[in-house]
């Protein structure tokens, strides 16, 4: 590990398998996010937030369910009509 002198953190380096399309990917990324490495954190940043929006509406939808029962379908349709269907 090496010391980020910039941030005081504690960076460290890994090895990342990437096959030919993967490869691709990250070169149409690298321009836009500064560079390979600047892409692959980013990547990284948006995965774990993703997950943590994921276990949130998880956790809400299981209280929401022990409270109340499950969603009606119905309901859940129009509700999804009302907010995002085009006008």
């Amino acid at each position: 590990m090496e010391s980020d002198a910039d941030t005081g953190a504690t960076a460290e380096t890994a090895t990342v398998r990437l096959d030919d399309e993967d490869r691709a990917l990250l070169d149409e990324l690298a321009s836009e996010f500064g560079g390979r490495s600047a892409a692959i954190k980013q990547g990284l940043v948006m995965l774990a937030e993703e997950h943590r929006r994921r276990r949130a509406l998880a956790d809400f939808m299981a209280e929401w369910v022990a409270e109340s029962g499950p969603p009606d379908p119905d309901g859940v349709a129009a509700m999804h009509e009302r907010h995002f269907s085009q006008r």
